[in-house]
């Protein structure tokens, strides 16, 4: 049984912690497995002072969280306790896992994304997102977004992968799906489309929020136009035709055998050599041709015409680069 937030919030009040810390805590196991000061002010109410750093110290006495500091006085608190993530039903959640500082960083932007948007209903972990959406839209769970690693008896399927927050308003009509931005170009950005191409096409409505930290506040432009690209155009029946044959033939050629034709070839690299081929190539090797058949639907172009889908950018009120001098890792 999947627990729900309510239920989540007294396992951490049972674990120690008061009915006004536990929400906050919850939402760092969840969504991020590290939080900054800033963040439990905003989620408690209060001010920078005493509360705050009797808090985190509380935290660190227990053994609860790990402190690591930047030489710009910045600081990042890695929450790993397993007492406290066995608590809310996610015992094995990668969050307790150290992580390089780059993804610590992506997930202070997703849950900065969280906590802006009380009013949802964040879907956090993949087991909630499956039940919520086999139930909801009539998907199969093999429809929804997968990535599989390995291969052979070794093969394992994981849902969700990106493990980005999914909020749903309360009418239940209107689903959010966050993007944190971390690279100039959409490339990884396009492939989460392709994943969630199927979930997209189930929703009565959606809207996928770029979260874009000021420092790449210019590339929100490009991921727009990225979004425009996959989810407003769809291909031609004879252009994915071709697709199927040339990457069948590029991977081919990539596993070091010379083309049928090299000619034929050679005129499909040049033709299918923009950004979007170059994404949705990645996308075929790791999902097969479903993902290719999937470019040839309207159906995500006719819910944007008619206002029912939309791609926005939010560029966040906080700097996340005086961060990136971190003394080691989270």
């Amino acid at each position: 049984m999947t627990m729900t937030t309510e239920h989540r919030v007294q396992a951490v009040v049972a674990s120690g912690f008061s009915a006004r810390h536990a929400p906050f805590l919850v939402d760092v196991l969840l969504h991020a497995g590290v939080c900054v000061p800033r963040q439990y002010c905003a989620r408690v109410g209060v001010n920078r002072g005493k509360d705050q750093h009797s808090f985190f110290a509380r935290l660190e006495a227990r053994g609860v969280a790990t402190r690591y500091t930047t030489h710009r006085r910045g600081v990042i608190y890695h929450v790993h306790h397993k007492a406290l993530y066995r608590a809310i039903g996610e015992p094995e959640s990668r969050f307790r896992k150290p992580v390089a500082l780059a993804r610590a960083i992506e997930r202070l932007i997703v849950l900065d994304g969280v906590l802006a948007a009380p009013d949802l209903q964040w879907l956090a972990t993949a087991g909630e997102k499956t039940a919520y959406f086999t139930q909801t839209t009539g998907l199969a769970a093999d429809a929804l977004p997968r990535l599989r690693f390995g291969s052979g008896a070794s093969t394992v399927v994981r849902a969700f992968p990106d493990r980005l927050p999914i909020g749903v308003c309360g009418d239940g009509w209107t689903h959010c799906l966050l993007y944190g931005i971390t690279q100039e170009a959409p490339l990884d950005f396009r492939a989460f489309l392709h994943r969630h191409h199927a979930l997209l096409r189930a929703l009565p409505a959606w809207e996928i929020r770029l979260l874009v930290p000021p420092h790449l506040a210019t590339s929100a432009a490009r991921y727009e136009a990225a979004a425009r690209e996959e989810l407003q155009r769809p291909l031609r029946l004879d252009a994915i035709w071709e697709l199927h044959t040339y990457f069948a033939e590029r991977q081919r050629v990539e596993q070091g055998q010379a083309p049928v034709d090299p000619v034929a070839f050679a005129r499909a690299r040049d033709q299918f050599r923009a950004p979007r081929f170059f994404a949705l190539y990645r996308s075929w090797q790791a999902q097969g041709d479903a993902v290719l058949d999937a470019q040839a639907s309207s159906v995500l172009a006719d819910t944007v015409e008619r206002g029912r889908g939309r791609v926005t950018s939010h560029v966040m009120p906080h700097k996340y680069l005086h961060l990136a001098t971190l003394v080691g890792t989270a």
